[in-house]
């Protein structure tokens, strides 16, 4: 088995998730990492035993032992710096979502193509049992023809760092691009993208909120100026649409989980249960359809199938989460799945919905990149002086 060396840039909460997962695949060494807060770069690396530790980025491009380079950072800075990973000839693992605008995302596809190098975008709700049955439902043509689909996604009230919860650089433009859409609409998003085969999009509506009371210091702290609260309708080519709405934080009961919609059936992802001592319960996914013209409903167990499969598919746990995938795509054990291509058209209806919201009108899919704007971070302070990230468009194609 080949070991696959990876290193990290940026310790913060998405870089404990990011090694917890490598740490469960067998021959994965992780062998440096960054961060520009030195306490916080060696409380993560001491955690986790990571040997080798710098807070300039560009010393960790410069080693030529890495087989990735995992980018662990605000979304404004995803591009800059996953170009720069790429530019210095290594692959790149990107944290959702793709950029913090299409228009960033779209540099950053290019940029794989252009360095011939391999880019993955953490999109975890296309994996796991659920995900995998669904998929094979869809591929069976259990559903037939697909022509709607619903992207949901649900907090009562948790929007970051003001409830309490993460850090301030979510609720900020300047960090983080967007909100609630690309927090955690991302997730629902692509996921249903990649069910439907990532349709070509066609014209976009949307608006987003940020109406419900806040604790005004920490208000202040974070400069809260993104929404918590985003709702959308795509239609697609073939008369397919898909409706979205994506809460932080909403005065309402949960919503139903995301599903999607043929007419020969129907599909609804259900919530995973907790099963006892913490482990996993067993999971079901509902399935929906007529037997001589009776509404039936099926609660398909995945879990069981999963078990199956893992005792008698080789590649079986490459499909379980995103970072087991991307593992596997480096050995050159499976083929991957088109994170980039599905995370660039995620991009692309969220920046829809922001500027069909801005313009007060739906907006075609072919104005988007152009009245797109870069978000990169140009520039930041450090303790070894001014630290100069390229500007849109990043490199020379």
């Amino acid at each position: 088995m080949k070991t696959i060396r990876i290193g990290l840039i940026g310790t913060g909460i998405i870089a404990h998730q990011h090694v917890a997962k490598y740490k469960k695949i067998p021959g994965v060494e992780l062998v440096a990492a960054c961060d520009l807060n030195q306490a916080k770069l060696d409380a993560f690396c001491d955690q986790y035993g990571i040997p080798d530790r710098v807070a300039d980025y560009r010393l960790l491009l410069s080693r030529d032992d890495l087989d990735a380079v995992d980018v662990c950072l605000h979304n404004n800075l995803h591009a800059p710096i996953s170009i720069a990973v790429m530019a210095a000839g290594k692959n790149c693992y990107c944290e959702k979502p793709m950029a913090g605008s299409y228009k960033d995302a779209v540099a950053m596809k290019k940029a794989a193509d252009h360095f011939n190098v391999k880019l993955h975008i953490q999109l975890n709700m296309l994996y796991g049992p659920q995900m995998n049955a669904a998929k094979k439902l869809v591929e069976k043509n259990r559903l037939g023809m697909i022509y709607h689909a619903r992207s949901y996604g649900y907090r009562r009230r948790g929007r970051p760092y003001v409830d309490g919860y993460a850090e301030k650089e979510f609720d900020s433009s300047y960090w983080a691009g967007h909100g609630a859409l690309y927090d955690m609409g991302v997730y629902h998003i692509s996921q249903l993208l990649y069910l439907m085969d990532t349709p070509a999009v066609k014209r976009i509506s949307g608006s987003v909120y940020q109406e419900l009371a806040m604790d005004e210091g920490r208000r202040k702290i974070s400069g809260f100026d993104v929404e918590e609260l985003g709702v959308g309708l795509v239609h697609f080519n073939n008369n397919l649409t898909l409706d979205i709405i994506e809460a932080w934080a909403i005065h309402g009961g949960a919503f139903p989980l995301s599903s999607l919609h043929g007419n020969e059936g129907g599909l609804q992802f259900t919530e995973a249960p907790a099963g006892p001592q913490g482990q996993g319960g067993r999971q079901v996914l509902r399935y929906f359809s007529e037997i001589e013209g009776y509404p039936a409903e099926s609660l398909l167990d995945v879990s069981a199938e999963a078990y199956r499969q893992s005792k008698i598919d080789p590649n079986h746990d490459c499909y379980q989460d995103s970072q087991a995938h991307w593992i596997g795509v480096l050995r050159g054990d499976i083929k991957p799945i088109d994170t980039p291509e599905i995370a660039l058209q995620t991009m692309l209806i969220s920046e829809g919905i922001f500027l069909s919201n801005q313009l007060k009108r739906e907006i075609a899919a072919d104005e988007i990149f152009e009245l797109s704007q870069s978000n990169a971070v140009k520039q930041q302070e450090t303790d070894f002086g001014t630290l100069d990230y390229p500007g849109y468009p990043f490199f020379e194609a």
